[in-house]
């Protein structure tokens, strides 16, 4: 692809014209990792957490880029023998770029964004699209989820590159609908930009990556980008409406010039009127234009209801009839690691794996099976290294509050010292049991189970790995219950 195709459109705004040479240069690809640059790839030097792309402009170089993209902090002697190209948004740069570069895209784009949900939301329009017979996939913390593939993944929100290397890929493999999470992370560093949005979503916030952005606010301002920049003007934004953050999601979204439709108890477009809670399902009425539905939704718990309504609302904003959408709630799978149901002891006790890693999903998570238990709630968590210490203590005292015991063991540790990350925990857990060793908390929690009791082992869902030190050892919550089960509960 030449260069002036390369830049045509609004990445064309960001780094100025180009002359009539330059226009005309081939460039085969494009990167940000100066270590995967091959010759003819424009490289894109980025600032980063750990190190400034501009250190390894030279490099890139090296190795055969035919143009750099930099901000414009990079020093303008730098002596090297290929065109630079300065911008003061060279993240955005990078995500235009790789649109223009892979050039398709599934038909219908849509987005979700908040603390909580983001992955459930994401599967459960992907089922419903699929349950109306439409080619659809999902992309988030669980991977790339479709009809002819289901790749894991590790990041909620991939790269500029992959993710549009990715939805290429997902296009010409007859995928027309396709459902991604939008992380803070993602929506600040604009991951995003070059998706053509059909309708976004807003679930929730609570406190979380604390590590990275400084306030609650901050935090929230990047959920917002969503709908500030990316989400075209007049589009349908699905706005969850009984959380304390919904008004202000719905007013960024009403300002940008968004068609809003919330959803919940509050909410407007999908109303909520009644919930009746069931071992393993829930029936709800729901109110849409003055028709009531009674569905049966085959999942536990508050939180997935409003999950549901999401979803529910973003299907019908992207063409799904309100019937079928209805239909497709009682069809529903839970996402991998989402109140996951892995094994039912003899005498009854259920044994569950959530992904939750932060307070109020720990916390929602809690709540969701009182209803049904009988017996003891059992809790294993932790939490992991390197990442916003704040929460441990508030943790430890949801724990503390909402199990009947709560066991406190390793997540995912990371650099830090992992007696130090339990005994913040710890420290809010009056009544807590500390047990190193995940396995063996997960052994003992199962050994405890008696009838009627329900078992969370929380934090880390669909992983398959626990990273300790730079080293991912495997490990899988489902698997340590299950050999659990077979031990203690044959």
């Amino acid at each position: 692809m030449k260069l002036r195709e390369l830049t045509d459109g609004a990445l064309q705004e960001l780094i100025g014209p180009l002359d009539s040479g330059l226009a005309e240069l081939e460039i085969s690809g494009l990167t940000a990792d100066s270590r995967k640059v091959q010759p003819g790839m424009m490289f894109v030097a980025l600032s980063g957490v750990k190190a400034d792309g501009a250190q390894f402009i030279a490099d890139a170089v090296a190795r055969g880029a035919a143009v750099v993209v930099a901000s414009s902090s990079v020093d303008a002697n730098m002596n090297v023998n290929v065109p630079v190209l300065v911008t003061d948004q060279p993240r955005r740069a990078l995500a235009l770029a790789a649109a223009r570069f892979y050039n398709a895209q599934p038909q219908t784009m849509i987005a979700v964004t908040g603390t909580a949900g983001k992955t459930s939301v994401a599967s459960f329009v992907r089922q419903i699209w699929a349950f109306a017979g439409l080619d659809s996939a999902q992309i988030g913390t669980t991977g790339v989820i479709s009809a002819k593939r289901n790749d894991y993944g590790s990041l909620t929100t991939p790269d500029p590159v992959e993710l549009h290397k990715m939805l290429a890929e997902l296009a010409g493999e007859g995928v027309t609908h396709a459902a991604m999470e939008a992380s803070s992370h993602g929506l600040d560093q604009s991951r995003l930009d070059g998706v053509v949005l059909s309708a976004a979503g807003f679930t929730n916030l609570g406190r979380d990556h604390m590590d990275y952005h400084p306030t609650i606010e901050h935090y929230m301002a990047a959920k917002m980008r969503l709908f500030e920049v990316l989400l075209p003007k007049g589009a349908p934004a699905v706005i969850f409406a009984d959380d304390e953050w919904s008004a202000e999601a719905a007013r960024v979204a009403t300002k940008a010039g968004h068609d809003v439709r919330t959803v919940g108890r509050a909410g407007s477009f999908l109303t909520l009127k009644r919930v009746e809670h069931f071992r393993h399902k829930q029936t709800a009425e729901i109110h849409h234009g003055g028709a009531i539905y009674e569905v049966d939704l085959p999942l536990a718990g508050d939180f997935q209801i409003a999950n549901a309504l999401v979803a529910a609302g973003l299907a019908i904003s992207t063409g799904v009839s309100v019937e079928t959408t209805m239909k497709a709630l009682e069809r529903l799978q839970g996402a991998s690691g989402r109140l996951e149901l892995v094994a039912q002891a003899k005498g009854g006790a259920l044994a569950y794996v959530d992904y939750a890693h932060k307070p109020d999903a720990l916390e929602n998570v809690l709540k969701a099976v009182r209803p049904f238990t009988s017996g003891r709630i059992i809790a294993v968590f932790g939490c992991g290294g390197d990442r916003d210490k704040g929460k441990r203590p508030i943790m430890g005292e949801i724990a503390n509050r909402l199990a009947d015991i709560a066991i406190v063991t390793d997540d995912n540790p990371r650099s830090e010292v992992a007696a130090t990350i339990r005994a913040e925990v710890m420290a809010a857990t009056s009544r807590g049991i500390e047990i190193a060793d995940r396995k063996q908390a997960i052994r003992a929690a199962v050994a405890m189970l008696a009838t009627g009791d329900t078992l969370i082992v929380a934090g880390k869902g669909h992983e398959q790995g626990q990273i300790v030190g730079g080293i991912t050892l495997p490990f899988s919550d489902h698997a340590e219950i299950l050999n659990a089960m077979e031990e203690f509960h044959p």
